[in-house]
């Protein structure tokens, strides 16, 4: 029988400490909350307070529960109101030598059998347990941020954890309303050490000027769901906490690069830019604490000015393909008003793209998303043919053939003979580098990168990638035809892997040597992202769906590219590939997909 916890003390009442208190007293036990000095302890007193009101406010709590919850917690200064609490959770800032004095004097404070626990998200669990003279009952209970809102609990194990210790805490996470992950003691657990390697990787972008941080941030919310954009994130999270670990990580987790704060991060933090906590980080804010975004010196130029910033007028569109992307491609165009002349090889291919584009638009009808009227009209802009000289009129081309260099190149040869002069050359390449398709041309001022996401009728986001020859004409001319589409485009520097890529593929390699080196289950880390960080799929989910061939290539280019130790992909997926295990494709990838 797992032990019953009646009193639990909470050490530390800002956001996170003031949030556990709120989750306990929630639950029905009685909480002992401790703040060092008595003005620390009543702004405790006031976060828990406008934490309930709010949750009161917004129906999601009654006001007689919230009364009750308020009586059920005790404020005290100092740690010797804890001595008769059956567990005290820890939750002050991320300083090791702080949180061992800590521990030190409740291990002189607390009743033997009190189990101490740390709430810390990247510092040593087990160097945190030897300041005790009882480290078999020191656990690592790892909360996330809002505490009462988030189901995801890392329960962290030392080697000397006790295991009724480890069953007690997982049977407490229960009561709670918890999802645990059990884990054993290392730089960053789960989540943080996923995370982070991507936020750190997104602020290194920034810092080198490859993309604005509005484009980086929108990127990654429209390309894959999530829901904030890394920097705007690590605003929330506060650049100095973000700091910590990323450096703790760093020296704890075998120095790989991937943690080695970015310079920005630690000159921005000398500069007292915080975040959300000082007004100023990445974003501007209304003021200290307020998570309103005011523009400031960075913010771009109201979209319509900066698009008619020398974009060409575009009527008549050529779109090269007959693969779904291609599809997709065609009828984005169609239903935005543009002319469209489908080129594809032979007739044949032509018509099955002809009746894949009539299924779709149909299906629209049929989900009244769409008229029947715009449907018949968008199916008459489009005409279909199978020869590229039908594109001598047109104002721009989009190639969406086969993600093969020497194909791609031989295309743009032949657009280069065939196209007006003043055509913007757009390939929607995902992996390819732009240029050596640019070259193939004499025009390659005209040349550009469209990435449209799968499927491009729903995915609301464009990569304008433009290369070093790319003239500013044409990248306004993708913008803006990226606009009249409903698109957000984001603009982008010609580097494997663009945004999107280069910032979800190592992550997703990072979640395979975690699984590799058997820290954790698929399911855990699953779990965890999805739990503690919102993620709409788990890393393993999504792999499977995009295909373990295909991350696998990705990752190769990324690493190809940046040379970077940390990007090497992990054994374990080139093996998987190997064996033919590419995902739900072949019904078997991370997971066994053959009965579903």
């Amino acid at each position: 029988m797992a032990r019953e916890f009646s009193t639990v003390g909470v050490v530390g009442l800002g956001t996170m400490g003031a949030g556990i208190v709120e989750v306990f007293a929630r639950n029905g036990i009685d909480v002992v909350a401790v703040e060092i000095s008595a003005p620390a302890l009543e702004r405790g007193r006031a976060t828990l307070k406008g934490s309930t009101d709010r949750a009161v406010a917004k129906g999601k709590l009654a006001e007689a529960d919230r009364d009750a919850l308020h009586e059920r917690v005790h404020f005290a200064v100092g740690l010797d109101a804890l001595h008769s609490v059956d567990l005290v959770i820890e939750a002050v800032p991320e300083h090791l030598d702080l949180k061992q004095r800590i521990f030190a004097e409740l291990d002189r404070v607390c009743r033997p059998e009190t189990i101490l626990a740390t709430n810390t998200s990247s510092l040593s669990v087990t160097e945190i347990s030897v300041a005790t003279s009882r480290p078999n009952q020191v656990i690592g209970i790892h909360f996330f941020n809002p505490a009462p809102v988030m189901k995801l609990v890392e329960v962290v194990r030392t080697v000397v954890t006790a295991p009724e210790v480890v069953a007690d805490v997982e049977a407490l996470c229960a009561r709670l309303g918890k999802v645990d992950v059990t884990i054993n003691d290392r730089a960053g657990f789960i989540a943080n050490a996923l995370l982070f390697g991507y936020l750190n990787h997104a602020v290194g972008m920034f810092e080198s000027h490859y993309a604005t941080r509005e484009d980086i941030d929108a990127a990654m919310k429209l390309g894959c769901g999530l829901p904030m954009g890394p920097l705007a994130l690590m605003d929330l999270i506060g650049l100095d906490t973000a700091y910590e670990i990323l450096d703790t990580m760093y020296r704890r987790g075998g120095r790989d690069r991937r943690h080695a704060p970015v310079p920005l991060l630690k000159q921005m933090v000398t500069a007292g830019l915080l975040g959300r906590k000082s007004g100023r980080g990445f974003y501007t804010y209304e003021r200290p604490g307020s998570p309103v975004v005011v523009p400031d010196e960075a913010t771009p130029l109201a979209t319509e000015s900066a698009l008619a910033d020398g974009a060409r007028a575009i009527t008549k569109v050529g779109i090269v393909g007959s693969g779904t992307m291609a599809t997709g491609i065609i009828e984005v165009f169609a239903k935005a008003g543009y002319e469209v002349v489908s080129v594809t090889r032979g007739m044949e291919k032509s018509a099955k793209v002809c009746e894949a584009v009539k299924t779709s638009l149909n299906k629209g009808v049929v989900r009244g998303k769409l008229a029947e009227a715009d449907r018949d009209a968008a199916l008459g802009r489009i005409s279909w043919s199978a020869t590229l000289d039908h594109l001598a009129d047109v104002d721009l081309v989009v190639e969406a053939v086969v993600e093969e260099l020497s194909v791609k190149k031989a295309l743009f040869a032949s657009l280069d003979e065939i196209c007006k002069p003043g055509v913007v050359l757009a390939t929607t390449t995902s992996s390819l580098p732009v240029i050596d398709v640019a070259m193939a041309t004499h025009r390659p001022a005209d040349v550009v990168g469209l990435h449209f996401f799968n499927p491009a009728p729903v995915m609301p986001l464009v990569e304008v990638v433009r290369t070093i020859r790319t003239s500013p004409e044409t990248t306004a001319t993708a913008r803006a035809v990226c606009a009249a589409l409903g698109k957000t485009g984001v603009v982008c520097g010609d580097r494997s892997g663009f945004i999107v890529n280069a910032l979800l593929f190592p992550y997703l390699n990072d979640a395979v040597k975690m699984l590799e080196a058997s820290y954790s289950t698929a399911d855990d880390i699953d779990h965890a992202m999805k739990l503690g960080c919102g993620y709409p799929m788990g890393p393993f989910e999504l792999l499977d769906v995009v295909g373990l061939d295909v991350a696998l290539a990705i990752q190769r280019e990324l690493y190809l590219e940046l040379r970077e130790p940390g990007f090497a992909p992990a054994p374990l997926l080139e093996h998987l590939v190997t064996a033919g295990y590419l995902g739900r494709k072949t019904r078997r990838g991370f997971r066994d997909h053959s009965h579903r």
